[in-house]
């Protein structure tokens, strides 16, 4: 009891109004999510490739199909803020598609996955469909869940707790992200069809228990706030002033380069893993994890670093140098077939992906006008997921077209090797990483620049989810 709260960062949390035990209750929707998350960019598209031998770029592609609604996530949050409802609820009713739509798509995504990896043409066709529906809707419902939720918590939460509240949700995501890698790989140490269908189908059921006992009675109903007569405000004014008030486009063009440069591996490494040092599905899925733990340390150490005026600029720069060591240690396993720098650059890969994001995103809160913070973030966040989703897509289609020309001895004997497609993903990485060092390079503040307003000062606690 005696402890400084520095050293417990979640004392402050909790409050009358939102009590500890009610506050990790309402955690549990991010738990929800980073099962998904895991199950998407990690377990499945390892599995896809490796056991069920279906083609990366098609596995790309439907990893980046649930990137498709991330730039709507901040017209989600506008609409649950002006939703009409005559039951009073403004979050609970996007919570609960978002928990529906989650479960739909990981119910029928293995049955989908099994066709396709069938080889009749009937069976492809229906496997595509299938499965590109099962990851539209899961995108979908992650989408919607998260942001309700991270409402539901800002709305429930005093203001001034408000902060440590957001902080707390985020690490629970990281935390529920690791546990489910970990729990899925041994899960699936002994992998056949059988048990992909129960872990699949379990993770459904495990979700939707998990988002139904997160929001028991968690938001009051309140039906003057969400009257069908009550004056609201449209999103196309709102967006509009937001553009007239300004921006840099330097700083989008950067997330985007950066995004890409970090992100056009996400599906990859697992797949490199296993067929490049023979990891097992275990082993590979544990990746996932590790990534997790590098990516809460880049938002740790870059929360600190900006708490103390550091310059937001200079935080993305780091991680970008961060990312090209990771993408080195990753490239050098091959030719040392070193597992152990594997991990390594898996590790980095995830921690310069934080110290970017926080950096940027901060950035982006500087082009914020008039109290416009949500449609700031959101266009960060329009071009993150956009840059992802094309990236991701991006890299399963070059990695298939490199390894067929290497196997075909097309790009010489010294590159006639399994790991050629996978080590141009990664050398295009590091070029792109280059490119985002120099564009962010112009707008890095001079040593004798003073700091950023206290006001514009980044932790973790405001990353949005």
């Amino acid at each position: 009891m005696r402890l400084s709260s520095r050293f417990l960062p979640f004392a402050d949390a909790a409050t009358k109004e939102l009590p500890l035990s009610r506050l990790m209750r309402l955690s549990l929707f991010q738990v929800s999510v980073g099962m998904s998350v895991v199950l998407l960019n990690g377990t499945l598209n390892r599995v896809m490739i490796v056991e069920l031998n279906v083609p990366s770029w098609l596995v790309a592609l439907m990893v980046a199909l649930p990137l498709v609604f991330a730039p709507f996530r901040v017209l989600i949050g506008f609409r649950s803020d002006n939703h009409r409802s005559v039951l009073g609820w403004r979050r609970v009713p996007y919570i609960w598609m978002g928990t529906l739509l989650q479960f739909g798509g990981l119910a029928i995504m293995p049955f989908a996955l099994l066709v396709l990896s069938l080889d009749g043409p009937e069976q492809v066709i229906a496997g595509r469909i299938g499965a590109a529906l099962s990851f539209l809707l899961v995108g979908a419902g992650l989408h919607t869940t998260q942001t309700a939720g991270l409402s539901l918590a800002t709305d429930i939460a005093p203001d001034a707790s408000r902060p440590r509240v957001v902080a707390f949700l985020y690490v629970m995501l990281m935390l529920g992200m690791m546990a489910s890698a970990l729990c899925f790989g041994a899960l699936l140490a002994d992998f056949s069809e059988k048990r992909l269908i129960q872990v699949v189908q379990g993770a459904a059921v495990a979700q939707m228990l998990l988002n139904i006992i997160a929001l028991w009675k968690q938001e009051a109903r309140d039906p003057s706030r969400t009257a069908a007569n009550r004056a609201r405000p449209r999103f196309k004014e709102s967006w509009q002033s937001f553009r007239q008030s300004g921006g840099s486009p330097r700083v989008l063009l950067a997330v985007g380069l950066g995004t890409a440069g970090f992100t056009m591996q996400d599906i990859l490494l697992e797949p490199y893993g296993a067929e490049i040092l023979h990891l097992s599905v275990g082993e590979t899925t544990a990746l996932t994890a590790l990534f997790a733990a590098g990516t809460l340390a880049g938002f740790a150490i870059s929360a600190r670093r900006l708490s103390k005026g550091a310059d937001p600029y200079r935080v993305a720069a780091l991680g970008a140098l961060a990312g090209l060591i990771a993408f080195s240690a990753v490239i050098f396993s091959a030719p040392l077939v070193s597992p152990l720098l594997f991990r390594i650059g898996t590790t980095l890969i995830g921690f310069g992906g934080g110290l970017f994001a926080v950096g940027t995103l901060t950035a982006a809160m500087g082009l914020a006008q008039n109290g416009e913070n949500g449609l700031a973030l959101g266009a960060w966040g329009a071009v993150q997921a956009t840059a992802a989703g094309l990236a991701i897509a991006g890299g399963g289609a070059i990695r298939d077209v490199m390894s067929s020309m290497a196997g075909h001895g097309q790009l010489g004997p010294a590159l006639a090797t399994p790991a050629t497609g996978y080590s141009i993903v990664y050398h295009i990485e590091i070029a792109l990483l280059f490119a985002t060092l120099a564009v962010i390079g112009p707008l890095v503040r001079s040593r004798h620049s003073p700091p950023l307003p206290k006001k514009m000062q980044f932790g973790i606690a405001e990353f949005p989810g």
